[in-house]
């Protein structure tokens, strides 16, 4: 016999911690990172549009990727934020859905952007004096559409079957922002679609970036090997180091959060994580760029130079 089952009208974020010692120092240190990330990136993104230097199909593709960190990221902390001093920590159903699915889109969209990234490198390096004939305006423009639609679809099959579960177990999700994991534990429907789905489709684009990239550096390696001065190895491999630093911190906390065995789940070690990748990585990919590159370093010296004068 089939039960009747009420869509639940909101749900109520419990957040990351009920400790009210902690809420303040949590709440402020959570406002100082999300305000770096807010000016690292927004800065990232108006320096390469604004300096003609920087007019390459590498940059082209790190302003996205800044563009992304934003977006993941300020669909989850402003909502967070409030929640630590609100008493109604409540979240619309259709405002759950919404968070989650822009939440999922822009972390899909840096993940397969990272190993459009690495493409990028191994065409700039592998054949450097036919780079911007190669990788021509078309081309970049064509990579990121395709970008966008592939996460905007990922996203909607993901929302699409976790919100048209059957919440009546409780509309608590013991976490501080809508995830997929704390859902599913709060679902009376049997999920195991669900997991099979997450497992699948968002595997599948696990694969297709790491595999992309360990193609790409494979090729990268060949290509340097080459060239026969050690310092033009070292200056062609160089480009490349602050993309694998953003790679191995982006894609090793993903692995570790969608890819572990259920019996290895824990809500307390899935908000850390969580707190990982929706404040540190979007604060750190833009210093990481930023200091590790000569032309980004150039452009912010020259900027620099118009603001005082």
């Amino acid at each position: 016999m089939e039960k009747n089952y009420s869509i639940p009208t909101e749900f109520i974020l419990l957040g990351i911690t009920s400790v009210p010692e902690l809420k303040l120092v949590l709440f402020v240190l959570f406002l100082i990172i999300y305000l770096i990330i807010l000016i690292s990136n927004f800065g990232m993104i108006i320096l390469i549009r604004s300096d003609p230097q920087l007019h390459l199909p590498m940059y082209f593709f790190l302003s996205h990727m800044s563009f992304c960190d934003l977006c993941y990221s300020s669909a989850i902390i402003p909502k967070m934020l409030v929640d630590f001093f609100a008493k109604d920590k409540s979240i619309s159903f259709t405002g759950c859905a919404l968070q989650f699915y822009f939440f999922c889109s822009f972390a899909d969209s840096e993940c397969l952007l990272l190993a459009v990234m690495a493409f990028d490198r191994y065409m700039a390096i592998s054949n450097p004096l036919l780079y911007t004939v190669n990788m021509s305006s078309r081309i970049c423009y064509l990579l990121i559409a395709g970008v966008y639609m592939v996460a905007m679809v990922d996203a909607l099959i993901h929302t699409t079957l976790t919100f048209t579960l059957n919440f009546c177990r409780s509309n608590e999700i013991n976490h501080f922002f809508c995830d997929i994991p704390p859902l599913l534990l709060i679902s009376c429907s049997d999920t195991h679609v669900n997991e099979l789905v997450l497992f699948t489709v968002f595997g599948f684009i696990e694969v297709v970036t790491i595999s992309g990239v360990l193609i790409s550096y494979c090729y990268i390696i060949l290509s340097v090997l080459k060239i026969r001065s050690t310092a033009g190895r070292w200056k062609a491999f160089s480009t490349c180091i602050s993309h694998l630093t953003a790679v191995a911190i982006f894609q090793g906390t993903l692995l570790f959060m969608y890819f572990r065995p259920s019996s290895a789940y824990s809500l307390d070690q899935d908000k850390m994580t969580s707190l990982f990748y929706t404040l540190v990585i979007p604060m750190l990919n833009p210093l990481i760029y930023s200091l590790r590159n000569k032309d980004v370093k150039e452009a912010l010296g020259k900027l620099r130079k118009k603001i005082c004068f």
